[in-house]
């Protein structure tokens, strides 16, 4: 008689505690990839039945690299930035929070969400590498995201507090840039700059050693600079054509706009950051062929590596 009472009573308590809601004692989405909504500023977390949502602002996510040992805060405000757990009582999708109108199916259970604390975030840039030539390509930003010192309501009234919660990585891409570049380099026509130019492309040299550079003599050995503040290599993208006009108006137009800028690095010599160039004849006047050898490009806290050995293109000189 004592068993059958003792089985009783433990199906009583499966009973009881089978209300079709779960009670949750701690959030755990450690192994659980960051996705986002295509037409929404929502980054989320699916773990069968559970959902972890964090809605913030695209804006938010700058693609540059934060320093070392820095990251980026914003204050959760239940406006801009917020964040929510969800329960449902069936296995959940992103037809749960993506659509203007989302899914009926499965039913919202139960919703905590953070009436307090920051979201904290840095940045790396994801690059390509050829193999071969040891150029890099930015193809997007990964952004570490944790939460710091968030408290959830709960639907009693209780809280839940945690110091420290990992929401993830969110990769956010980046266009590569084109550097459709062909060898074919030309002289200002209202200075001593060099350009390149591909559609809205432009790879600009400024050099202060000009004169050292392209003498109208042949060479036996390249002529070498290190790029510097006064021997600037600096590649710009437009939002539309450029060409040797554009940079020669006396007032520079209004249009294209520069969308991005991007800075050699100071050179060392024999290390990085070298410019050759090399002279021959051409029928009556000089070609000038340039070489920017181990350069690294920079636009904030990002940077991007040019090659060993990159050709920048050539150009005749006719005394």
């Amino acid at each position: 008689m004592k068993r059958i009472l003792g089985i009783l009573s433990v199906l009583l308590l499966i009973t009881a505690c089978d209300d079709g809601n779960l009670t949750v004692e701690n959030i755990d989405f450690t192994d659980v990839t960051v996705q986002k909504c295509s037409d929404k500023d929502i980054l989320y977390k699916v773990k069968d039945t559970e959902m972890l949502i964090l809605a913030i602002p695209a804006s938010v996510f700058v693609n540059d690299e934060t320093p070392e040992n820095t990251s980026i805060e914003t204050t959760i405000d239940n406006n801009n930035i917020q964040v929510f757990y969800r329960q449902y009582n069936g296995t959940v999708s992103s037809d749960n929070i993506c659509p203007t109108i989302p899914a009926a199916t499965p039913n919202l259970t139960e919703e905590w969400f953070v009436t307090s604390g920051t979201v904290q975030f840095t940045s790396t840039a994801v690059k390509s590498v050829n193999a071969s030539t040891g150029v890099t390509q930015i193809t997007g930003y990964k952004h570490y995201i944790v939460l710091k010192n968030i408290t959830f309501q709960k639907p009693d009234g209780s809280t839940q507090f945690y110091e420290t919660y990992p929401f993830g990585n969110y990769t956010t891409p980046t266009t590569a840039l084109a550097f459709g570049f062909n060898d074919e380099a030309d002289k200002s026509t209202c200075d001593n700059r060099i350009f390149n130019f591909n559609s809205s492309e432009a790879f600009i040299l400024d050099l202060g050693d000009y004169d050292n550079l392209f003498q109208n003599s042949v060479t036996t050995t390249p002529r070498v600079a290190l790029v510097s503040s006064t021997n600037k290599v600096v590649y710009r993208l437009y939002s539309g054509i450029v060409n040797d006009a554009y940079f020669c108006a006396t007032t520079l137009p209004t249009t294209p706009t520069l969308t991005q800028e991007w800075i050699a690095e100071n050179g060392v010599a024999d290390v990085s950051g070298i410019i050759e160039v090399t002279t021959t004849t051409f029928g009556s006047g000089f070609l000038h062929t340039i070489h920017l050898k181990k350069l690294t490009m920079t636009r904030g806290n990002s940077d991007f590596y040019l090659g060993d050995d990159y050709l920048y293109g050539s150009f005749v000189v006719t005394p």
